[in-house]
């Protein structure tokens, strides 16, 4: 008998290669590879974003000074914030600061009541009572308008086109010039018909200008809001109207547009939201229970300083496009300069400032120590730009 062999412990039999299930099991690596590095980055992405919501969202009753640049003027300057920039205007002229109060470039004037007017990568700078009109973008002078009757008040729109009520003994007169000063379109107010031009503003193409008359009926006073188009909707019209709408027993003393094909009329206790390109129409009314004691504005909110029923205290209050109301917080104390920058509303009086979000999150309430011409937010979290009558200083909120 045959002596059986002994297996080699070290001699298997190799299936053949089965190329499918390896490339399955190389996906199953590669999915639990992604899965692990998604998590590592989700939970990376998380933490991040919960620190930037902790920063901005936290309550600041303190602030660092990080810089301050002084600048000695002999002229009361006042102050606005403009592309990446601020501009400083005098009754000696115009000066385009950078971030570091350094002068970008200076243009000279001789203004007696300069008032700024901003538009879309456009501002003007109008001498009230006196003749002078200078229009700017972030580069410098982009033309001057001279009126021959004293100017009252200005509009400008994004592309430089400027309108102005002017100052008549018999009946005002609005005019509207390109940003070199040609005339475009004149129109002789008739009070008897419409009112007195109380307050006016154009649509940031320049082709609409919606101008506000008071007027009155017995012992009840109405506004008019009325409407010119400057294009082909309003070239066979009477100097270009498209558009009235009467409101009884109200004051509407300002107009703005949000985009070129929306325009908020404020009155004292109510907003109209005006909707159209070419022709526009009233949308809807809002009427509020509170006085309004100031308003602002951004391309995307219409917000308003309200005065509590209780006379107490005061409300901010904001509303979206459509009319909704979508905030409101309430305040301690006046402040007579308020506006919206991004997403927060800065409002400020003497040296008090208060910084409040689009959501009604107290971001800041305190004494920044110096008399506040203007305040603005900065590029990175927590810093903004207070300027003063002689400088700037550079600040962050701390707890």
């Amino acid at each position: 008998m045959t002596q059986k062999q002994k297996k080699k412990p070290y001699l298997k039999l190799v299936k053949p290669l089965n190329l499918d299930e390896l490339k399955k099991k190389a996906r199953q690596y590669r999915r639990s590879r992604l899965k692990k590095w998604g998590l590592r980055i989700l939970l990376g992405g998380m933490a991040v974003l919960g620190t930037w919501m902790l920063i901005t969202n936290h309550a600041y009753h303190k602030t660092y000074q990080s810089a301050v640049y002084t600048r000695e003027t002999a002229d009361h300057s006042d102050y606005a914030a403009f592309e990446d920039g601020i501009i400083r205007y005098t009754r000696d002229g115009v000066t385009f600061l950078d971030n570091k109060n350094k002068e970008q470039w200076i243009q000279p004037a001789q203004f007696k009541n300069p008032v700024i007017d901003l538009g879309e990568h456009v501002f003007a700078v109008a001498d009230v009572g006196g003749n002078a009109i200078q229009v700017f973008t972030a580069e410098g002078l982009k033309g001057e308008i001279e009126t021959n009757l004293p100017i009252e008040k200005v509009a400008v729109s994004g592309q430089g086109v400027v309108s102005t009520i002017l100052k008549n003994e018999s009946a005002p007169m609005i005019v509207t010039y390109d940003a070199v000063g040609n005339i475009l379109v004149e129109n002789q107010v008739s009070i008897t018909e419409n009112g007195y031009p109380v307050a006016l503003e154009m649509s940031p193409d320049g082709k609409v200008l919606m101008v506000s008359y008071l007027t009155s009926e017995g012992s009840e006073l109405k506004t008019k809001v009325v409407c010119y188009n400057f294009e082909k909707d309003g070239e066979n019209n009477i100097n270009h109207q498209v558009g009235v709408e009467e409101y009884s027993d109200s004051i509407i003393p300002e107009i703005y547009f949000m985009n070129d094909s929306t325009a908020v009329a404020v009155g004292d206790h109510s907003f109209a939201i005006y909707g159209g390109r070419a022709v526009p129409e009233k949308k809807q009314e809002v009427q509020l229970t509170q006085e309004i004691k100031s308003s602002f504005h951004t391309d995307k909110y219409i917000g308003f300083v309200l005065l509590n029923e209780e006379k107490s205290g005061y409300e901010v209050r904001l509303y979206n496009r459509a009319g909704k109301q979508v905030m409101n917080y309430k305040i301690d104390g006046e402040y007579s300069n308020v506006q919206m920058i991004k997403d927060e509303i800065i409002m400020y009086e003497g040296s008090r400032c208060c910084i409040i979000t689009k959501t009604g999150i107290p971001r800041f309430q305190g004494d920044l120590k110096v008399d506040i011409m203007s305040v603005v937010s900065g590029f990175g979290l927590n810093k903004y730009y207070v300027m003063s009558a002689n400088e700037l200083r550079v600040i962050y909120l701390t707890i």
